[in-house]
């Protein structure tokens, strides 16, 4: 039923020319009544977008960072900027391969009534309970009430769509606090995502389905998702601190500069640091995280430790591990007989739904920080890891093409980012299955298949 489901599915959305499309489609929102919920095609066009998006500034890094031998379009990453004169201006980040499809129709999200079980823990009595058990300050306690209430009173001055999106952030936040959620941990980040929200929808501009924005004296990425307002991207931010570190001096205190904004955003899980998402996807609840996103913050960690010998960013490294220790949903890694397998989403280890240029990108993050760190446990993960890719890669070579999961053939984008991240591996590991596939996938691009 659910094969039928999908063809269905991709008949009635077809016109929306997605190279790639499916990605669990049956479980598109599953859950998600606290007030935002999409419309069936809308959901399945946009499950597809959080990865595209989210290998904008990972294609950058295997460009730019690592001489990459496939030919590629290079360009300079446009970020709307918002000022406090509620000016916006576009800021040119480091340049980005041209990956990103073309935007699906922005879906229509619709209200509904919360739950009973939505009632029972609110923001404030969370925030109250919080407080009363001396886990947060009065202070903390006065600031991010006073956040909750501004962006309250701004959605009644509101309407459409700067209504209905910060209305939707609110909807997110109150869902976190009735599933408990809210831990001191996640309240520095949760209570900026909705500020932020509050200062971009108050200036009634509203952005293209997928937009990085910004804010003046901040290089914090954040991506736009219809129906779920502004979201904090950690693989763009991190992919961007990253590629500063790794260009030159004239870019370290830049580097230096982001990485203080998202240090402080990380949130414990699993027993260390992970940088979170906060938002509903494909099936996925709130808080969720990526091996792909977690793997690029530990390169970035990484590299800034080689470019400027801050020895705090080996510590928060080595703390930022246990997830890759931890079996979904807490963490990201699936153990097998040969290793570990690192997942995309924490709530999706099924092997069937495997992404293996997020596999990859985690290996490659584990194994920089490893280099780097002389980390003993980030060895180990990233040798389990390596143990189990070179055992699955050949499956992913059709003999002519990519695949991007199992029975999913990659788009160009895709393939030629997946041979990106196996020539780094080539180069990492010296491993033949790494070095012989890259040969084999940079072969094919002379000769593509139709509709990729």
């Amino acid at each position: 039923p659910y094969a039928h489901y999908w063809l269905r599915l991709r008949a009635r959305c077809a016109p929306v020319n997605l190279k790639i499309e499916r990605d669990r489609a049956t479980e598109s929102f599953r859950g998600f009544n606290a007030g935002m919920q999409r419309s069936t095609c809308s959901a399945f066009v946009h499950s597809r977008v959080l990865s595209q998006r989210m290998l904008r500034w990972v294609a950058a890094l295997a460009a730019a960072s690592w001489g990459l031998g496939y030919a590629s379009t290079a360009h300079a990453a446009p970020v709307l900027v918002l000022h406090g004169n509620g000016q916006i201006t576009v800021r040119n980040d480091p340049p980005t391969l041209a990956l990103t499809p073309k935007p699906p129709p922005v879906y229509r999200s619709r209200t509904t009534r919360a739950t009973p079980a939505a009632a029972s823990r609110t923001v404030p009595s969370e925030l109250a309970r919080l407080r009363r058990l001396h886990r947060i300050s009065n202070a903390a306690y006065q600031k991010y009430m006073g956040s909750s209430n501004a962006a309250a009173n701004a959605v009644k001055r509101l309407g459409g769509t700067p209504r209905r999106e910060l209305q939707a952030v609110i909807n997110n936040l109150y869902r976190m606090a009735a599933g408990g959620s809210l831990t001191p941990n996640r309240l520095p980040v949760l209570f900026l995502t909705l500020d932020r929200n509050r200062q971009w929808w108050s200036s009634g501009r509203v952005p293209g389905d997928g937009d990085i924005v910004g804010f003046a004296g901040s290089a914090i990425d954040w991506e736009y998702y219809p129906g779920q307002g502004l979201e904090l991207q950690p693989l763009a931010t991190f992919g961007k601190a990253q590629w500063w570190f790794a260009h030159g001096r004239q870019y370290y205190s830049k580097g230096r500069s982001l990485m203080s904004e998202m240090i402080p955003l990380a949130s414990r899980r699993a027993g260390g640091l992970t940088w979170e998402y906060y938002f509903y996807f494909d099936g996925g609840v709130p808080p969720w995280t990526s091996a792909m996103s977690q793997g690029t913050a530990l390169q970035a960690l990484g590299d800034g430790y080689t470019a400027v010998g801050d020895r705090s960013y080996l510590s928060l490294g080595a703390s930022a591990l246990p997830v890759f220790t931890m079996s979904p949903s807490r963490g990201v890694g699936v153990r097998t007989s040969l290793g570990i397998r690192y997942v995309q989403y924490t709530f999706d280890p099924s092997r069937s739904d495997e992404i293996i240029n997020a596999f990859l990108q985690a290996l490659i993050g584990l194994g920089t920080f490893a280099q780097v760190s002389g980390n003993h446990l980030a060895q180990h993960l990233f040798n389990a890891g390596n143990a189990e890719a070179e055992a699955e890669l050949p499956s992913f070579d059709t003999g002519r093409w990519s695949l991007y999961q199992p029975g999913q053939l990659d788009s160009l984008s895709y393939h030629q980012l997946v041979t990106g991240f196996l020539q780094k591996l080539c180069s990492m590991t010296h491993a033949q299955v790494y070095c012989t596939t890259a040969s084999h996938f940079q072969a094919y691009m002379n000769h593509p298949p139709p509709g990729v």
